[in-house]
């Protein structure tokens, strides 16, 4: 098949759970024998040069950018008020964007368009009138429900308003438009059954991300068999990440500190923000950006998602489980996963269980390598990147 995939941020360099999650199944695709082709909006926060791309990736993707200033403006935001579009959605519209799609449509013929998320629904119009090809939206998430739980997590009640007024319009398009498509690939079977619950009735699966294990099998699971410390790996301009980690330093790590005072945590991630950069806290490590994921995550013990909103998967916690790593999760966080708690993963949803399943890593080693080695096998069985495309693969061909 000649599959044309269609992203709402830049896929490669792979560098956080989007970008992961589209450049693995662009690789999957291309595995099992299938023509891709990637055209992407390069956006601001990830944004890349294509000459700075390896050549051996140009080249099987054929990929093309076109620009687009994605970043929220004050007065657009401002002078949206009064219209009933969804900003969210907005913002990822441009005319350069629909030109370059037209033209890459009247040059060669697909067998499916795949959209990599709602934020590409506005050029579908352009898919229809330039193209026969399929067309499939992956469902990273469901996009409104992260801004759903945003607001009712919000304290100061200007902003909750406003984040209110965000979500509406954004449920409002995403459910508009559930039925635009030929067929919908959800992250999580749960996401799947939210989007039936509102009306879809076109043909819908659920396929999770599939993760490269052949690499994270060659990692040592960790360094100590008690754990000395905590980290936390994940793109700081997602506003989830920031909200999760200011609940965590604020309410969490202060108990978490008082009861195990040489226990370190470690914060890590593209696009850190100054509050945290210049906080204080003790025995708390900022380290920004990694280079190589790989020997950061093998060279730490205990992984934390302590996510308040969100959807879909965290696909940092696959890799986590992929690399055996002892994960500890709010319940929002670990969505989507297949886990059982106490066994593949630890669930925590206060600060007081934050302290108590640090505590049971501490005290049980026996529970604590378990839990990790549990993680890897979990990874390897439900995960693997040939058998989740395989999955796709499947789903397209009973569209035709």
């Amino acid at each position: 098949m000649k599959i044309l995939q269609i992203c709402h941020k830049t896929p490669f360099p792979p560098r956080d759970g989007g970008s992961i999650a589209m450049n693995n199944l662009t690789q999957g695709l291309i595995g099992h024998g299938h023509e891709v082709k990637v055209l992407t909006i390069n956006t601001p926060k990830s944004f890349i040069d294509l000459d700075q791309l390896p050549a051996e990736y140009r080249n099987i993707t054929d990929i093309e950018t076109v620009f687009i200033d994605t970043n929220i403006k004050i007065i657009d935001a401002f002078l949206n008020l009064f219209k009933k579009s969804s900003y969210n959605i907005d913002r990822f519209f441009s005319g350069n964007f629909e030109a370059k799609l037209q033209d890459v449509l009247s040059g060669c013929s697909y067998d499916v368009v795949q959209l990599e998320g709602i934020f590409l629904v506005p050029y579908i119009d352009v898919i229809k009138k330039h193209s026969k090809a399929k067309i499939v939206l992956r469902a990273h998430n469901v996009e409104f429900e992260i801004w759903m739980r945003r607001m009712h997590s919000c304290k100061n009640l200007v902003k909750k308003q406003y984040l209110r007024l965000l979500a509406n319009r954004l449920k409002t398009y995403e459910i508009n438009h559930i039925n635009a498509y030929d067929g919908i690939a959800a992250i999580t079977p749960r996401d799947a059954e939210i989007l039936k619950a509102h009306g879809c009735t076109i043909p819908i699966t659920d396929i999770p991300i599939g993760m490269d294990l052949i690499h994270s099998e060659t990692v040592s699971t960790r360094l100590n068999d008690s754990p000395t410390s905590l980290f936390h790996l994940g793109s700081m301009d997602w506003m989830p990440n920031q909200e999760a980690i200011k609940w965590f330093l604020a309410d969490v790590w202060p108990k978490v500190s008082d009861a195990y005072p040489n226990l370190m945590l470690h914060l890590a991630g593209r696009h850190m923000p100054e509050w945290i950069i210049n906080s204080n806290f003790h025995n708390v490590i900022v380290e920004g950006e990694i280079n190589n994921v790989r020997e950061y995550m093998a060279s730490k013990d205990i992984m934390i998602v302590p996510l308040l909103s969100g959807s879909g998967m965290r696909v940092k916690i696959v890799e986590g489980m992929a690399f055996g790593k002892v994960i500890i999760s709010t319940s929002i966080g670990a969505e989507g996963i297949q886990y059982l708690h106490e066994k593949d993963i630890l669930i925590a949803n206060t600060p007081e269980e934050y302290t108590t399943m640090v505590g049971k890593c501490m005290s049980d080693n026996k529970l604590y390598n378990d839990i990790g080695n549990n993680a890897r096998i979990l990874a390897r069985e439900k995960y693997d990147n040939k058998v989740i495309t395989g999955k796709l693969i499947s789903f397209y061909k009973t569209l035709s």
